[in-house]
């Protein structure tokens, strides 16, 4: 972990940007992380030891969700206040979650994706929160992601509607990069 920059962020995203920000100062030996990270430990970090922020949104358990408007304007928050950040080091951000989960909505997933890529930050706030309910929670990472890139053009690299079952159970799965 970079503390340093966890505590600043914590700090900067309290005091200068309203944000109501908990924080963990110690993650249980054998307690779980959740998945959506270890995918980025195991998959994308390997047996590389880079130094990490995690940041977690509730994006599942009512009644305290984040909008999608608010998810947007943390990630931006995220981005002001990485940028003001004195310590001359690099930052990556690295976002992970799934688009609709459940029952695959393509429509949804296909709709989300193009207006990441659009660079939408209305059409991203406008989102209904009643579509952003149980698995299709995730994408509020996706929204915050988005507001701490708008800088940078986001590519999609491959959409896959993963059906489980013939009655359309599954995850809509997409990975994308901005640069």
């Amino acid at each position: 972990m970079d503390a340093a920059l966890g505590k600043y962020l914590v700090e900067t995203l309290t005091r200068e940007h309203d944000f109501d920000v908990a924080h963990v100062r110690v993650q249980p030996r054998h307690g779980p992380f959740g998945h959506a990270w270890n995918f980025v430990h195991q998959r994308i970090m390997g047996e590389r030891v880079v130094p990490i922020v995690p940041v977690m949104l509730n994006t599942y358990y009512p009644p305290n969700q984040p909008t999608p408007r608010r998810c947007h304007q943390l990630g931006r928050a995220i981005r002001q206040a990485v940028e003001a950040w004195p310590s001359g080091k690099r930052v990556g951000i690295v976002a992970s979650g799934g688009l609709s989960h459940f029952f695959v909505d393509e429509e949804l997933d296909r709709h989300v994706l193009q207006i990441l890529a659009k660079k939408d930050a209305d059409a991203l706030s406008a989102l209904p929160a009643a579509k952003l309910e149980s698995g299709n929670s995730e994408i509020r990472n996706w929204i915050t992601a988005a507001g701490a890139l708008e800088h940078l053009q986001m590519q999609l690299v491959d959409y896959v509607p993963s059906y489980r079952s013939e009655a359309g159970s599954g995850v809509g799965m997409a990975f994308a990069v901005w640069q």
